[in-house]
This record gives C-alpha cells, structure tokens and sequence, in this order.
C-alpha cells in the first residue's frame, strides 16, 4: 500500500512499512526512530511547543520515539540539508583566513 512516507532524517522512502507505525519502529536505512514528533503532521516550529495539535502534552525531544496518541505521519517530512549556505559560509571563512 503506498503512503508516501519518507524517513525524516534521511529521506529514504518508507513503502515497505505497515501504517500507523509502531511506536519503536525505525528507518530500515538510518535506523532513526520514526514514531517522532518530526515525522508528525502536526509538527511545526512556527507554533508553541511546535505542535499544532492543542491538547497534545509537550514532547521535549521531538528526534526519538514517543508515546504522543495524537502521532500521524506526514508525507514529504524529510528536509534536506542547505549545502549551499555551508560552502559559503567555508568558502567565506576560506577567504577570511587565507586558505585555499
């Protein structure tokens, strides 16, 4: 059954697994754990507690496994890092420092 969820940490695609997930379930690839508030559709760091869902208790470490029944995954939750703004920034310290 295809659900379009990919592994919030490295992105590799989830097909295989069974939804909902298990609360200790893990990326086949990374071996992240997956039932985490990153992978949430309710996960936003533009709101308190970056949770959009008001009557879900706070989760402190939103990267490892956790007992939230408000948990649903979300598809397209993998962000990929910006590799441009960290070789400008070496680049710049590069320049500033004289190495080449």
């Amino acid at each position: 059954m295809a659900h379009g969820i990919v592994c919030w940490k490295c992105g590799a695609a989830l097909e295989a697994l069974t939804l909902p997930l298990r609360r200790l379930e893990e990326c086949p690839q990374c071996r992240s754990e997956l039932h985490v508030c990153r992978l949430c559709v309710d996960y936003d760091v533009r709101v308190a507690k970056h949770c959009r869902e008001p009557t879900a208790e706070e989760v402190r470490d939103k990267e490892h496994a956790n007992f939230c029944d408000h948990f649903k995954p979300r598809p397209k939750a993998y962000t990929p890092p910006d590799t441009a703004a960290v070789d400008k920034a070496r680049a710049e310290l590069d320049r500033l420092f004289g190495k080449s």
